[in-house]
């Protein structure tokens, strides 16, 4: 059913930095404020994973955008801008299927807006949707052929506030992922080879997208395609946002020692991004044992929207499952 997001006033959104649960009506007495918070999603292990805590200066921010982005909305519900943003600003705060509910409202509107595709299909990755995911992106890359690519406006800058991913990049980025989650590496090397020519853009997307490629090519034992893959990898690139996939990147050409990356003091996205890089490498490189150790630790972490938790999730739900059938 639809929530009750696009009903709601900005004055809701100001005051409580979102909409009310999707079972309460308006009318209704909001829940009480020591209940629990609805969970965002379900790991592959059926746990209830719930939005992680922000800081008032954060929440005050995404709050006041996500306001914006309301008020937007309730001037023009037909519009797809203003949907598009909306959908993101909800997504930016942990609030996945409220986001998901705005965006399949968005493609009722405009079904042939590759955008909405794009959106939902990489909000169905957070809520481990693979299947939906890989559906919504593969409509996406379809409707986006043909159009020019142009540069896609962060809803959450860098430090330098200079966007580095574009349409198309990001499409068959999120594309080519659902399909690693998927643990179809054969689709995915396919997929990541696609984007890697729409990513040459800059050394963001660059290293990226390298990244993942290389890690798609070592699960299909395609070892000289990924040797290859680091060939453009160089010490000193201009990466001003994903220092995290070139430092990954730097390991595996053996000029970073793994054991650098498992910084103990990391914060909970760099355990999830750094921990499943380093576990990936043991793992590729036979060390099984080592690998799992890792896994388990990064789920152990609470930052379980990133990409680099989710694929944790799926190699560990993959191993589990091969363990039980033998």
């Amino acid at each position: 059913m639809y929530r009750t997001i696009l009903g709601m006033s900005v004055l809701a959104v100001l005051l409580g930095c979102g909409a009310p649960p999707a079972n309460v009506s308006e009318d209704e007495p909001a829940e009480d404020a020591a209940e629990p918070p609805t969970a965002e999603a379900t790991s592959l292990f059926g746990k209830p994973l719930y939005p992680m805590e922000l800081s008032e200066e954060r929440k005050a921010e995404l709050g006041a955008n996500l306001a914006d982005a309301q008020a937007n909305y309730d001037a023009d519900s037909q519009d797809a801008e203003n949907i598009i943003w909306l959908g993101r600003r909800l997504g930016y705060m942990w609030r996945y299927h409220d986001a998901i509910d705005v965006f399949t409202k968005g493609i009722e509107l405009h079904p042939d807006n590759f955008r909405l595709y794009r959106h939902r299909g990489h909000r169905y990755i957070s809520v481990r949707e693979f299947d939906l995911a890989a559906a919504d992106l593969e409509k996406a890359a379809e409707l986006i052929e043909g159009v020019p690519d142009e540069v896609e406006v962060d809803g959450a800058p860098n430090a330098q506030g200079i966007p580095r991913s574009t349409s198309h990049s990001n499409i068959w980025y999120h594309l080519a992922l659902a399909y690693y989650l998927q643990g179809d590496f054969d689709k995915a090397a396919s997929a990541w080879e696609t984007c890697m020519e729409l990513s040459r853009v800059n050394d963001d997307m660059l290293v990226a997208t390298a990244d993942w490629q290389y890690m798609t090519y070592r699960r299909l034992g395609r070892d000289e395609d990924a040797a290859r893959v680091l060939e453009e990898i160089q010490e000193e690139m201009d990466v001003i946002e994903n220092f995290a996939y070139h430092k990954r990147l730097l390991m595996y050409k053996g000029l970073v020692d793994p054991e650098e990356l498992l910084d103990p003091n990391a914060d909970e996205l760099d355990l999830a991004t750094q921990g499943y890089g380093v576990a990936n490498w043991y793992f590729v490189n036979g060390e099984e044992d080592k690998a799992r150790e890792i896994l388990d630790k990064v789920l152990q972490g609470k930052y379980w929207s990133a990409f680099g938790y989710i694929a944790a999730e799926a190699d560990v739900a993959r191993l589990d499952s091969e363990e039980g059938s033998s």
